[in-house]
């Protein structure tokens, strides 16, 4: 990754998930590896894996954004570094699609999955380039099995990470091939 630029990294997952959850732990990893790599941690601010993600760049001094909803009438989570509050639910989706430059799926409910439906979709009808990288352990055999299936359009900005080492290879990859193509 030579571009000057940090790249935001928007992760995605359940709002519901405890520190004592597996997905939770992985989660504050993975925020401590894309914090060491120099990436900006984005999320949607709350409970859960917004706030592991978060959790783990500020262990190492990293960065993180939370895009939160007035229409929650809830407060961002004590990891966040700067809170952007958006009017409406919607409005908070769309904006964490824009300022992430690539996205982190881990599991999680109906949230979760609209996230990454509207990215896909985005990403299919090209409104959107940007990488995709499903991290969440179903998540991963569900959009495997939508993918067989033939039920899906499948492209090649949907990678599959089983760490968060994996993950970190997939983004440098994604962006330093950006880079070479001049996007």
């Amino acid at each position: 990754m030579k571009s000057g630029k940090k790249k935001v990294i928007t992760v995605f997952g359940s709002g519901h998930m405890e520190e004592n959850f597996p997905e939770y732990q992985r989660a504050t990893v993975l925020g401590v590896a894309l914090a060491e790599k120099g990436f900006t941690v984005c999320n949607g601010g709350y409970g859960g894996i917004m706030e592991a993600s978060a959790r783990g760049a500020k262990q190492v001094g990293g960065k993180t954004l939370g895009i939160i909803t007035k229409e929650m009438h809830r407060h961002a989570n004590r990891w966040i570094d700067r809170v952007k509050a958006e009017k409406t639910w919607r409005d908070r989706l769309l904006r964490l699609i824009k300022t992430g430059d690539a996205f982190v799926v881990f599991d999680g409910g109906t949230g979760t999955l609209t996230e990454l439906f509207t990215i896909w979709e985005m990403t299919n009808k090209q409104l959107i380039s940007k990488p995709i990288i499903i991290h969440g352990l179903w998540m991963r055999a569900f959009v495997k099995r939508l993918r067989k299936q033939r039920l899906i359009i499948f492209n090649d900005f949907i990678q599959f990470a089983k760490s968060p080492r994996r993950v970190i290879q997939c983004l440098e990859d994604a962006f330093e091939e950006q880079e070479f193509r001049g996007s």
